[in-house]
C-alpha cells in the first residue's frame, strides 16, 4: 500500500476510556503510564461481588450511560441515556457513591477497581493501545450505508484508541506481521511501540452505541466484507476469523512517561516509512 507522495502517516484522534465499557474521551495528548498503556484509559473497571468485571459485553444497558469526564479535576458525571439528570463524582474522593449510583442502575451491587499501572485492557499479551485509520472507519461506515452509519458512530462501535490519517483503508494491517511471534516495530511521535495482531471484537460493535439496539446481520455481514476488502499483502493466516479490526499493541516499559500528541507522525521502517523527527 502506498503513501500520496509527500505526505505521512499523522496521528489524528487519541481516545481514552477512563472507566472501561462506558464512554470515551477525546484528547490532544496523552502520557504513557509505567505499565505501558495509555493514562486514564481503562483505569478504572466496574466489577460484581464475585470479582468480575461489570462490562457491556455481558450487559448491553451500560451501553445507555452516557459519560463525561474532566481528567484534569478528576471527575465524572454520568446520565441515562433517556433523562436530563446527571451526577458528578470525584473518581477518587467519591468512588463509593459513584459506585451506588451504578449499582443502582444496574439493579445489584458493584464496585470500581482502579488500575493505574496498567488498567484493565482485554488483551494480557498485547496490552497497549489499539490503532486504526480513519479511511478503515470510514469504509466500515459504507458497509452499512443502507443503516446510515456515520463515521462517529463507526468510531463508538470499535472503541479505538488511536486513530490515523494520510493512509488508506486498511494501511494499519501492515504494522503487524505474517509470524504470530514476531512484533512489527513502529513509531509514533517520541513513542515506540509493537504491532502484535487485528484485534479481535466483541459484541459491542454489533450494538448501537447509545441505546443498545443490536443492528441486524452487523457481524455475518462484516465478516464477510473484511474477507474480501483484505489486503493481498496481508497474511490472512491471521485470521482466524474476520471478525477482527484495528491493531492490537505493545509498549515498552522504556516509553513509560512519555508523550503522544495529535498531529505525531507514525514512522515504521518495516513499511519504509522511516523513523526520524515530527515533520
Amino acid at each position: 500500500m502506498e503513501l500520496a507522495q509527500g505526505e505521512a502517516p499523522i496521528l489524528s484522534h487519541i481516545i481514552v476510556y477512563p472507566i472501561k465499557s462506558l464512554d470515551g474521551v477525546e484528547v490532544t495528548k496523552v502520557v504513557l503510564s509505567p505499565g505501558g498503556t495509555l493514562r486514564y484509559d481503562r483505569e478504572f473497571a466496574i466489577v460484581d461481588q464475585q470479582g468480575n468485571w461489570v462490562n457491556a459485553k455481558r450487559y448491553p444497558q451500560l451501553h445507555r450511560i452516557r459519560a463525561t469526564f474532566d481528567l484534569i479535576c478528576r471527575t465524572a458525571t454520568l446520565r441515562v441515556q433517556e433523562t436530563r439528570t446527571a451526577s458528578t463524582f470525584h473518581l477518587d474522593e467519591e468512588r463509593s457513591r459513584l459506585a451506588q449510583w451504578l449499582s443502582d442502575f444496574l439493579g445489584f451491587p458493584v464496585t470500581l477497581q482502579q488500575n493505574q499501572h496498567r488498567g484493565f485492557p482485554d488483551d494480557p499479551v498485547a496490552y497497549g493501545p489499539t490503532i486504526v485509520s480513519t479511511a478503515t472507519l470510514l469504509t466500515v461506515a459504507d458497509w452499512y450505508a443502507a443503516y446510515g452509519l456515520s463515521l462517529l458512530e463507526v468510531r463508538q462501535r470499535f472503541r479505538t484508541n488511536l486513530e490515523i490519517t494520510h493512509v488508506p483503508a486498511f494501511w494499519e494491517d501492515h504494522l503487524y506481521s505474517d509470524a504470530p511471534n514476531c512484533p512489527v516495530d513502529f513509531q509514533i511521535g517520541p513513542v515506540h511501540l509493537q504491532g502484535i495482531n487485528p484485534c479481535q471484537r466483541c459484541l459491542v460493535p454489533t450494538r448501537h452505541p447509545l441505546t443498545g439496539e443490536v443492528l441486524p446481520d452487523f457481524k455475518q455481514q462484516f465478516i464477510a466484507q473484511r474477507s474480501a476488502t483484505l489486503p493481498d499483502t496481508v497474511a490472512r493466516s491471521r485470521f482466524n476469523h474476520f471478525y477482527r479490526l484495528a491493531v492490537n499493541t505493545r509498549i515498552p516499559p522504556s516509553e513509560a512517561g512519555k508523550i503522544l500528541r495529535i498531529g505525531d507522525v507514525l514512522r515504521c521502517p518495516r513499511l519504509g516509512v522511516e523513523f526520524g523527527t515530527n515533520r
